[in-house]
């Protein structure tokens, strides 16, 4: 007969058969038997101790897509888990699989008003793909093997299981784990892809517009093959920023409502054909469905993995269900390669068009800004000189995410510039750094924040400090709520309320828990001090004071539509 174990062993050993070596946390008095299980086994799984339970979502957030793998979260019961339980919608809306632990009071203690008493498997029931409580600790294998397959099968997601702490603490058998079984990647049906190539083939104007789910699968070789096998042109939504690279002669950039590339969307609201692959393509990604138009005036073909998502917002169109990369591999197979003339033909018109674009915001009329103010573009440009495109770079919500979006070009094949599309959570970026970081030793990663989001991540710059992490924050400040205001001016009559709060001074906050950080005051200074910090032990923190968004508006296409044109309504997401 095997050996008795604890439960809390046993969940240990059933981590690491899942190939688990990194699990971000948040002690508390349901889980020290868990902690004490992980203390000793720190030669197969590294704790990373955060500063919040909602940090610690965002941390495996982060080495999930930055490595295409499950990551795992945990937290204790209580408020605990309701904090944890506000990191993960990010990972839910944008489909990364997160695995979560959380610990639970005793079952004996169940509805006795116990300190801590929530009903976590109902509380996670609209952040996770699945949630379950395991009552057996002998149930704790099979329930770790389950939960690893349902969070990367079909569309990725968090998946949570939650150990009363009397299961953690009884014994149960150490016989051999269950292997982790093959991930469940759907292939569409073989009649959906002849279709879809016989209508991307009928096409004059084709465009394919590309989301986060050719990430997910690893799918940039076949995008690749396939845009340049049929010479179609490709668009990105923020998500898929990187599917293809933005130097790509094919390549359109991004797309949308939110840090698009103006002549992206005019192509795709002209294009006859489009291909959209492994995106929500909702109101944003489309720029208010016009690009591609949902009025019938284009076909679209919607691969996705998900059957409620495929064609769900186009639904005139032809819905393929299944893996991104499987079914544009079967895609290429069907269609005729496009002539040498028609590739060249569109490849000058983007060439055309993107050098306009260049040329246009090169000469747009910089606003008259004060000393030590800098233009976000020109930030972006000077970062992307010193990083390189192929940086890891992670950005929070407002103002980094349109001008990192329409002015940082991806040169690599990869989720590299990670932004929070899913429900756009400020104080994202800082934790979820962290976790890109801890995923790949040694290789400097650019964090991109604001002060405002500052003011809700900062608590984990300490954790960046404590583990010696080679990450560059660089903090965006214009003195307050830009995003909002930005919306009263246009909307609202110019009635601001509720959107200047006091100073946040990051260089204080910075050296006050140990890391290095300086303002920079132009752009030269900046220069010096992003090149100074790649080679930096640790992390730095460079403080950047940009203009509100009145005085340098970001590329947001109902913005600019808004001040250009007069356009009063307001768009609907």
């Amino acid at each position: 007969m095997p050996d008795q174990v604890s439960g809390a062993r046993r969940l240990v050993a059933a981590l690491a058969e899942m190939e688990i070596g990194v699990v971000f946390g948040v002690p508390g008095d349901t889980g020290i038997a868990l902690y004490d299980e992980l203390a000793a086994a720190t030669d197969v799984i590294r704790h990373v101790l955060a500063r919040d339970e909602r940090h610690a979502a965002y941390m495996a957030d982060g080495y999930a897509r930055s490595t295409g793998r499950l990551a795992a979260c945990e937290a204790s019961s209580g408020a605990g888990a309701v904090y944890l339980a506000s990191g993960l919608a990010e990972a839910y809306a944008s489909s990364v699989p997160v695995l979560v632990i959380t610990t639970d009071i005793h079952k004996r203690s169940r509805r006795s008003g116990a300190v801590t008493e929530i009903d976590q498997t109902a509380l996670f029931s609209g952040v996770t793909k699945w949630s379950k409580t395991v009552e057996d600790a002998d149930e704790i294998a099979d329930s770790v093997a389950e939960a690893a397959i349902r969070a990367t099968s079909g569309r990725p997601g968090p998946v949570a299981l939650v150990f009363p702490e009397n299961v953690l603490s009884a014994k149960t058998s150490s016989a051999p784990l269950p292997p982790r079984a093959a991930t469940v990647r759907l292939q569409a049906p073989d009649e959906a892809v002849g279709a879809a190539g016989r209508i991307l083939a009928s096409a004059s104007q084709p465009a394919i517009l590309a989301g986060g789910g050719v990430h997910m699968s690893g799918a940039w070789p076949e995008l690749l093959a396939l845009t340049e096998h049929a010479a179609i042109p490709v668009a990105t939504s923020i998500h898929g920023k990187g599917a293809l690279p933005e130097a790509h002669a094919l390549s359109l950039g991004v797309a949308g409502g939110n840090g698009c590339r103006g002549y992206a969307n005019d192509y795709l609201a002209d294009c006859d054909v489009t291909l959209i692959v492994g995106s929500r393509a909702n109101a944003t990604d489309t720029n208010g469905f016009t690009a591609p138009p949902r009025d019938g005036s284009c076909q679209v073909v919607h691969i996705d993995i998900d059957p409620s998502r495929a064609g769900r917002n186009f639904p005139r169109g032809l819905a393929l269900v299944g893996d991104a990369a499987g079914t544009l591999r079967a895609l290429r197979e069907v269609l005729p390669a496009a002539s040498p003339t028609v590739a060249a033909e569109r490849k000058r018109w983007i060439g055309r068009r993107r050098e306009e674009w260049r040329a246009q915001e090169a000469a747009q009329k910089r606003a008259s800004l004060e000393e030590g103010v800098l233009d976000p573009r020109e930030v972006v440009q000077c970062l992307h000189d010193v990083f390189g495109g192929d940086a890891w770079v992670v950005a929070d919500p407002g103002t980094p995410t349109p001008n990192l979006a329409a002015y940082w070009e991806s040169t690599g094949c990869a989720w590299r510039v990670m932004i929070p599309r899913g429900i756009g959570p400020m104080g994202f970026a800082i934790p979820a750094a962290i976790g890109v970081s801890v995923a790949h030793p040694g290789e400097r990663v650019l964090c991109v924040t604001t002060e405002s989001s500052l003011a809700m991540g900062v608590a984990d710059w300490e954790t960046a400090q404590r583990l010696a992490l080679p990450i560059t924050y660089v903090v965006l400040d214009n003195t307050s709520m830009a995003w909002i205001k930005m919306l009263q001016h246009l909307y609202m009559e110019k009635r601001y309320f509720g959107v200047e709060p006091g100073p946040v001074e990051p260089v204080l906050l910075a050296r006050g828990m140990g890391l290095d950080g300086v303002r920079a005051a132009d752009l030269a200074q900046l220069r010096k001090l992003a090149k100074e910090s790649l080679h930096a032990a640790g992390p730095r923190v460079i403080h950047v004071r940009i203009p509100e968004h009145l005085v340098s508006p970001p590329p947001v296409a109902s913005w600019r539509a808004a001040l250009e044109d007069g356009a009063k309504e307001r768009p609907v997401y």
